[in-house]
């Protein structure tokens, strides 16, 4: 299973980062539903060799979406955002990527898997649609609703993020 092995080491980060993303800001989280679905992904290796990346982005997805349902059960009272500094240089990118992550954290689980996958893992329509189980045009509006909603959390913030 070598070729596991080093899929686990040439992705994980990205799908870290991806995991990241879809769990709205919670490392523990992330850590825990790429951890299950690398081990999901281990017992079917030789039947998803052929696509791991597709088999594991839509494992996420789907983690994080029962991760989401499980937490709806139980209500959380939210915390008070404090006032976020102003920051010059590399701590303004920390501020801002901050900002984004927040505001992910704040769509509907379906919006912020498409906005996930499209930018920040950079996937085609095509390839989102495929990951998701859905139909290109649900991704197309899922990004121009969830776009639209992001301006709204974001207020003047741009939208870039690297």
């Amino acid at each position: 299973m070598q070729d596991f092995e080093d899929f686990v080491a040439l992705r994980s980060q990205a799908l870290l980062r991806t995991a990241y993303l879809l769990c709205g800001g919670d490392k523990g989280a992330a850590e825990d539903i790429l951890q299950d679905v690398l081990m999901s992904m281990y017992g079917k290796w030789r039947r998803i060799r052929s696509s791991p990346e597709a088999y594991a982005r839509a494992g996420l997805a789907n983690a994080a979406a029962n991760r989401w349902r499980r937490r709806s059960r139980k209500p959380e009272a939210p915390l008070e955002l404090g006032a976020v500094p102003t920051a010059r240089g590399h701590e303004q990118q920390v501020v801002d990527a901050d900002s984004v992550v927040r505001a992910l954290a704040q769509l509907p689980k379906k919006m912020r898997a498409v906005l996930v996958l499209r930018f920040f893992d950079d996937l085609s329509e095509a390839e989102t649609a495929r990951a998701l189980g859905c139909g290109i045009g649900t991704v197309k509006s899922q990004t121009s609703r969830g776009l639209a909603r992001m301006r709204e959390l974001m207020g003047e913030q741009v939208l870039t993020w690297n």
